[in-house]
């Protein structure tokens, strides 16, 4: 599968046709391995904003007349000319695709250039046949450092501060030294000096290690090339302006004093709960006595009450019982009064003598 990856492809095509070839070159000198992936082209990125013959490969395509020629591009770019003064050819210029009409001619000429170190593919196509060229681009000088430290680290403990080199593109850059500069005796470093690494996990990385003070409230330390020429000279038009002295603050914390604060937190917050606990239980205590207290009241105001309405009931049981012993008095008294009358009438009138009352 890689054999057929990194090998041209040619796909079949009218007899009478001529079949596509390409003539490879950067800056005047052939290439004749671009065509396999696992040995491409080397290019250095246009790092001065201008593509020119020393870092653009160059391709001449000679096929029938009157055909075109398609080229596209993967990690890399495609310009029909280089630069002049005249006619400017940027890092931003030209496309991933081309198409090239040779008209009247049998050639068609381009140039790919790439900005980054990951390979890129051309594929160029004209009649059926199909060839495929490898490009990879070698990183520039340094442009930009940055910084990767821990923003506090306790007194006297040990932190590594990553340095990270890039080129103007964004390529890491690696093999470089870096310097490291602490102020005011503000850290302690195991190495003023590390190496940007080359390896899948420490790629354009320097690792520093500096020891924090036991006094003091930071750390300030900062980081630039060792040589020089490793970087940059200066901000190129059109392109990401340098950075080059960044620096690392680290806030040195003071881990006694911030336990003891801590702990006396935590007793001020015990004290205060423990008050709180006294005054809810105190504040319960006198709730509970005036719920016993309103309890008693209340009780008490039942039995005065049940004992009201026991002597009202009394007494008008005893007032009734008065009422109807009267009334039976009066109609016995009326009742004997009859009788005596009628006795009496009877006695004077045997012929119309009335019932007497029982």
């Amino acid at each position: 599968m890689v054999e057929a990856m990194t090998t041209a492809t040619i796909v079949a095509k009218p007899a009478s046709a001529a079949v596509m070839t390409v003539a490879v070159d950067l800056n005047g000198t052939a290439n004749t391995t671009a065509s396999a992936l696992a040995t491409p082209a080397s290019l250095p990125v246009p790092a001065d904003n201008t593509v020119d013959a020393a870092d653009a490969l160059r391709f001449v395509a000679t096929v029938d007349t009157g055909t075109a020629v398609t080229v596209t591009a993967t990690n890399a770019t495609i310009v029909s000319a280089l630069h002049t003064s005249a006619a400017p050819v940027t890092a931003s210029s030209g496309s991933s695709s081309l198409t090239i009409a040779t008209g009247t001619g049998t050639s068609a000429t381009f140039y790919v250039y790439t900005k980054t170190t990951a390979i890129g593919s051309v594929v160029i196509t004209n009649q059926g046949t199909t060839l495929t060229y490898y490009v990879q681009g070698t990183a520039g000088k340094i442009n930009n450092l940055t910084v990767s430290a821990p923003a506090s680290g306790a007194a006297g403990t040990k932190q590594d501060i990553l340095v990270t080199a890039t080129d103007v593109f964004g390529n890491k850059v690696s093999g470089k030294s870096l310097t490291a500069t602490v102020f005011a005796a503000t850290a302690t470093l195991d190495s003023a000096t590390a190496t940007t690494g080359a390896t899948l996990t420490d790629f354009g990385v320097a690792t520093f290690k500096a020891t924090l003070p036991t006094v003091g409230t930071r750390s300030l330390v900062m980081f630039a090339p060792t040589t020089s020429t490793d970087a940059v000279s200066g901000a190129v038009t059109g392109l990401t302006a340098p950075t080059l002295a960044p620096f690392a603050e680290i806030t040195v914390r003071d881990m006694t004093a911030e336990l003891a604060a801590v702990t006396a937190a935590k007793v001020s917050a015990e004290n205060a709960l423990a008050a709180a606990v006294a005054n809810a239980a105190t504040a319960k205590a006198a709730a509970d006595a005036e719920i016993a207290k309103l309890k008693a009241e209340a009780v008490a105001a039942k039995v005065a009450s049940d004992s009201a309405t026991a002597t009202a009931i009394a007494a008008k049981d005893a007032e009734i019982a008065k009422l109807k012993a009267d009334n039976a008095a009066a109609l016995a008294a009326l009742k004997k009064a009859f009788n005596a009358l009628a006795t009496k009438w009877n006695k004077a009138n045997p012929k119309a003598k009335v019932t007497l009352v029982k």
